[in-house]
């Protein structure tokens, strides 16, 4: 019989907690107000497991947050404002908190064992909630192993969903925030694309958002979303996870590599390459080498699977900037009644990915063929109808256009409109970089090879 099978469910068990640890956390904030930092940095309120401890160190949170001194009569005086002073014990069990602990030397080790039995707590939570849907039988596997992973994956991050944050929260969060942009003396607040043009309208690409790159075949999709990874990762050290339904591992490398190397891609394939190819395609090698960069290919990958993988990379190796080529290839839920249905559920889920991974996900777009029906066929919002709630999803919307894909005798030749046609939060515009067709990369017009 093995340790687990050996615990006997069936009795009712006290869930873990550590009272004389919580005592000791509220003792020492009492005794030493410089203790009070290093709990806030360890600890919320909901760690504490007895009401009575919640209540205090909530109270202690109000008075630290107006800037208050913390002690036994400003605490006090706290508790009676909220009715609370009787319920936590009275003013006798205050007096009582600061005589159990000597100093707030182990302030630390006492935040970690009442954080740890907290996590605990959280764990049997879940499990609890997991075989309850299993007994049911209601949910689908992929949906009862989404919910496993997601919970446990919160729990390890430290954020669990709390259903409401009081608004004085969220103000002082968003002011210190807006606090350190300030004092930021460049404009890009998010991942920077490379490309500054690009910059100017996005302010890079921000955290939680769903970035849409949409385009008919052949206009670079793949090379934009490239170019934004590869000075992601060289440049600013950002780690970035790329899903490549489309290409493979190799595929995807060798297109980096010509890119970077700024060496031919029929060349580089074929293996035709010139001496002064050898030594940059050697130093392209060795930077990119040393990117942060992790590249998944499985074809078909579904949503659920899409959702594991990035949460793992994100809790191994951390993660910046996630980015899905392309959209109409993942798969949705079995259960979707239409394509539409299915793309619209990827899309939302890719959006919710964001949002909890607070990462930006750049996901490319397939435009149908009736964008050509147009003369110029220049793609807009309205083209992103038939792919479901793409439009809706989606905190931007990019379109890529190149004249020259039409016409090769076009007075544009090499030069793509980058179309940001939906900005949720910043204005749209149209920004044109120069696309260098035999490298398979974009650059800014001024920087371009003459």
């Amino acid at each position: 019989m093995t340790a687990s099978s050996s615990v006997d469910l069936s009795q009712p068990k006290l869930p873990p907690q550590n009272l004389e640890a919580e005592q000791s956390v509220l003792g020492a904030i009492l005794l030493d107000n410089a203790a009070m930092p290093k709990a806030m940095e360890l600890l919320v309120e909901d760690d504490f497991y007895r009401t009575a401890h919640k209540k205090v160190f909530q109270a202690m949170l109000e008075l630290a947050d107006t800037g208050e001194v913390i002690d036994h009569i400003t605490l006090t005086e706290r508790l009676k404002a909220r009715k609370e002073i009787e319920a936590v014990g009275g003013a006798a069990y205050l007096a009582e908190l600061v005589q159990m602990v000597p100093s707030s030397a182990n302030i630390r080790y006492h935040c970690k064992i009442v954080r740890d039995k907290a996590v605990a707590r959280q764990l049997i939570s879940t499990s609890t909630e997991v075989l309850t849907r299993g007994y049911e039988g209601t949910a689908s596997i992929d949906d009862l192993l989404d919910f496993a992973e997601r919970s446990v994956f919160s729990i390890a991050q430290g954020k669990l969903e709390r259903s409401f944050s009081p608004i004085s929260q969220v103000i002082k969060e968003s002011l210190d925030v807006i606090d350190k942009l300030s004092k930021r003396k460049e404009h890009v607040t998010g991942v920077p694309t490379g490309y500054y043009d690009l910059d100017d309208i996005t302010a890079g690409l921000q955290a939680s958002d769903l970035i849409v790159v949409a385009g008919r075949p052949s206009m670079g999709k793949t090379s934009l979303a490239l170019g934004f990874a590869t000075h992601a990762a060289i440049h600013a050290n950002t780690v970035v996870g790329i899903f490549s339904l489309e290409m493979s591992k190799p595929q995807i490398v060798l297109r980096m590599l010509s890119s970077e190397a700024r060496v031919d891609s029929h060349a580089l394939r074929t293996g035709k390459l010139q001496k002064e190819d050898w030594w940059r395609l050697a130093e392209a090698a060795g930077r990119l080498e040393q990117a942060p960069i992790y590249i998944d290919d499985t074809g078909g990958i579904t949503v659920q699977q899409m959702r594991g993988k990035a949460r793992r990379l994100k809790a191994e190796k951390g993660l910046d900037l996630l980015i899905v080529d392309y959209l109409q290839l993942m798969q949705g839920r079995s259960d979707s009644e239409s394509r539409q249905q299915e793309i619209s559920d990827i899309s939302r889920s890719l959006k919710a990915l964001a949002k909890e991974l607070n990462v930006p996900v750049v996901a490319l777009s397939q435009l149908s063929r009736a964008v050509e029906a147009r003369k110029p066929p220049i793609p807009m919002l309205a083209d992103l109808r038939e792919s479901g709630a793409i439009e809706q999803d989606a905190d931007v919307v990019m379109f890529i256009y190149r004249e020259d894909v039409y016409d090769q005798n076009s007075e544009r030749k090499g030069i793509a409109d980058i179309i940001v046609s939906k900005h949720r939060n910043g204005p749209i515009g149209k920004k044109e970089l120069f696309f260098q067709d035999r490298y398979a990369k974009f650059e800014s017009l001024d920087l371009r090879e003459s």
